[in-house]
């Protein structure tokens, strides 16, 4: 395998959140076998391929590379910050008087906004794979993006009890990955919810179609949200 190829694999695969361990079930190697492929020393079959390629969202051609050898997956990492600025923009206008959110509380508000623009448009805002857990959806990058914000000073995590509780450390919140249409439902989104406990949230997502109708572990399709009734995806929001 060329080095350009595993090594845009092992980029895209990180970008999007998965482990190793996840990559070699979703091509059916072993772990040891999954890691001789991202380091080259073993090839990848076509079946491999089509697999890996359906589980990163990118195209096989996209995983071979540009014809100098430059990766060409600076798409997906423009994703992954962009989904990060959700995730601070959440926290921002959904957080409480004191300016603080519970980690489950946050990832379902960048859920609701996620899954929302799916509704009105067709497209994900951020285009992560989400997956059903036992308090809803959550992206599969999203403990590694908490992590990264917070090695870089952008959030401040406080053990709360059971859970776990987040503020920003700046007044504001990068944008500059957001259209200002994607900023005012983020914002939206959160007024909605600012008020409203964890409980209430976790809830109302349990109710949706997509957690439902899917088991454990399984990544939630976008599309499943167009099934839905208005009411049961974004409420009351006033879009």
């Amino acid at each position: 395998m060329s080095g350009n190829l595993s090594n845009n694999i092992e980029k895209a695969r990180q970008a999007r959140g998965y482990t190793q361990a996840q990559a070699a079930h979703a091509i059916g190697v072993s772990r040891p076998t999954y890691i001789q492929i991202e380091s080259g020393k073993k090839e990848l079959t076509l079946s491999q391929a089509e697999a890996l390629s359906s589980m990163l969202r990118i195209g096989i051609d996209d995983m071979l590379g540009a014809a100098d050898g430059a990766s060409i997956f600076s798409n997906v990492l423009k994703s992954t910050e962009k989904y990060k600025q959700m995730i601070l923009n959440s926290l921002k206008y959904g957080a409480g008087k004191d300016g603080k959110i519970t980690k489950t509380k946050l990832a379902k508000l960048v859920y609701l906004a996620d899954f929302i623009w799916y509704y009105l448009h067709s497209s994900p805002m951020s285009g992560m794979t989400y997956r059903k857990l036992p308090n809803g959806p959550v992206a599969d990058v999203y403990f590694r993006a908490l992590d990264e914000l917070e090695e870089s000073g952008a959030i401040v995590r406080e053990p709360k009890g059971k859970a776990i509780l987040f503020h920003l450390v700046e007044k504001e919140a990068p944008v500059s990955k957001l259209s200002g249409d994607e900023l005012r439902l983020i914002e939206k989104t959160g007024k909605e919810w600012r008020g409203k406990s964890t409980d209430d949230i976790v809830s109302f997502t349990h109710e949706q179609l997509p957690w439902q109708i899917c088991r454990y572990g399984e990544v939630i399709p976008y599309g499943l949200i167009t099934q839905e009734e208005p009411e049961r995806v974004y409420g009351t929001i006033q879009l």
